[in-house]
């Protein structure tokens, strides 16, 4: 493992132990070479899988851009770090175990969006508004009179 400060090749585990939740293993690293302690994440990954977009263009999979998505939603309430990491983790073995390589970004939305009414409603509010891509302010108004009325 590269050490992030000095770029370093050679670092050294000093603890190792599974993650809360148990679906990683987190390792405390030091470099030799300028001292500085890290920790590392390993997960285990089922599958290769791609992001197929509307527009047809496909990606590799970034477990790490639906975790930015939903702390950019949920930026300033109060969802523990925890609890959002296990719900991502969830996300991503539902993923891998559907049995299909390319999955359209439009189910990974719609899945990330389920995931964020539970834990936030205005966090989910948040990222609808952007993901439904809402142009006026009636949009906006209706999608949030429809959320008033499911008795959420």
């Amino acid at each position: 493992m590269r050490c992030p400060f000095c770029g370093n090749e050679d670092t050294q585990v000093k603890d190792s132990r599974p993650t809360e939740d148990g679906s990683a293993i987190r390792r405390r690293r030091q470099c030799p070479n300028c001292g500085a302690r890290f920790t590392t994440f390993e997960r285990v990954q089922l599958r290769e899988l791609t992001v197929v977009k509307s527009n047809g263009q496909r990606e590799p999979f970034d477990r790490d851009k639906i975790m930015r998505s939903m702390q950019i939603a949920l930026r300033k309430r109060p969802v523990d770090g925890d609890r959002l990491d296990r719900v991502v983790n969830g996300i991503v073995r539902r993923l891998e175990s559907s049995g299909e390589s390319e999955i359209p970004s439009k189910v990974v939305g719609e899945m990330v969006m389920e995931a964020l009414k539970s834990l936030d409603q205005v966090a989910f509010v948040r990222y609808a508004s952007v993901y439904r891509n809402f142009r006026e302010a009636k949009d906006f108004e209706e999608f949030v009179g429809r959320l008033g009325g499911d008795g959420d």
